[in-house]
């Protein structure tokens, strides 16, 4: 839901247009702060590498219709995404209904709405917010941001193969400004539903659209590391420090290079990562996962 900062998972299920936008482990769902994407058609940027699903958000239909009617919805939209920004619900939603008065068919309209009712998150209001992304979706064919945001929320919804659905159209889309964010939103969904090998396709994708990709280098090297393919995910996770650089070393990016490490017998540069993980992160999943590899270094990691 660009999920637009440690290195960790959207566990999340918050839209990520709210979240930085790298978190979230390899749980792919949409996680915390609603305030990154909110920005007009919000892409991947590097903070929070697993931030969560990323939403996006534009006022802008594909088609030309009344330009006055459809300005008005414009602006009413603008402001309702502003307020959600501020967790001012109530207020997004009134502008929304003056956004829907002034042009019923305003797609994106529909799209901010299930928006806000995924974010207001009660059960009533998701129920509802299934029925406003579908309307998006019905009245504008080509609007891949509804795609991406609806997906984030048949993935929080636990309904991954629908996710995989919208996420297809929206990465499929050339010339879409958020088309790697669906990338990777769909590379995450496949992570959900086990598929590894259709996951890296996904990932490769994002990498071949945009080779900044903070969030594909990093699933790609766990997936690689995996297969045991050593060589390929040392040079990823070499482009991944380059790309970081400045940030800080994340829990998730410190693990990596403990297991980059340990698979090739570097000593020297497992006991510093180690010491650095479990002295900065002593909390951490990943620190876990450390303690009880030293228990047992001859274990799979888990």
């Amino acid at each position: 839901m660009t999920i637009k900062n440690a290195w960790r998972k959207p566990k999340c299920l918050l839209p990520k247009y709210l979240m930085p936008k790298y978190l979230m482990p390899k749980c792919l769902l949409i996680a915390s702060a609603l305030m990154a994407l909110m920005a007009a058609g919000c892409q991947s940027t590097p903070s929070n590498e697993l931030a969560g699903m990323e939403y996006q958000t534009s006022t802008q239909p594909s088609n030309n219709r009344n330009l006055d009617k459809q300005e008005i919805a414009r602006v009413r939209t603008s402001l309702a995404a502003q307020y959600i920004r501020k967790n001012e619900l109530d207020t997004a939603q009134r502008q929304l209904e003056k956004a829907f008065a002034a042009d019923s068919r305003y797609a994106p309209a529909y799209d901010m709405m299930g928006v806000l009712l995924q974010q207001e998150g009660s059960r009533i209001n998701l129920e509802k917010a299934d029925q406003y992304f579908k309307k998006a979706i019905a009245l504008d064919r080509d609007f891949e941001q509804a795609r991406n945001n609806y997906g984030v929320y048949l993935s929080q919804m636990g309904r991954y193969s629908e996710a995989v659905e919208q996420f297809e159209v929206a990465g499929s889309a050339l010339g879409y400004e958020g088309r790697i964010g669906a990338l990777e939103n769909l590379g995450r969904t496949y992570l959900q539903l086990d598929n590894r090998p259709a996951a890296a396709k996904a990932f490769l994708r994002a990498l071949e659209g945009n080779r900044n990709s903070i969030i594909a280098h990093i699933e790609l090297v766990d997936l690689l590391l995996e297969q045991q393919r050593v060589q390929q995910a040392q040079r990823l996770y070499d482009e991944t420090l380059i790309l970081v650089k400045g940030q800080g070393m994340s829990p998730r990016l410190l693990l990596q290079g403990i297991k980059l490490a340990a698979a090739q017998n570097d000593i020297t540069a497992r006991q510093q990562l180690a010491q650095q993980l479990l002295s900065a992160y002593p909390l951490s999943d990943e620190a876990k996962q450390l303690k009880t590899w030293l228990n047992n270094p001859e274990a799979p990691w888990k």
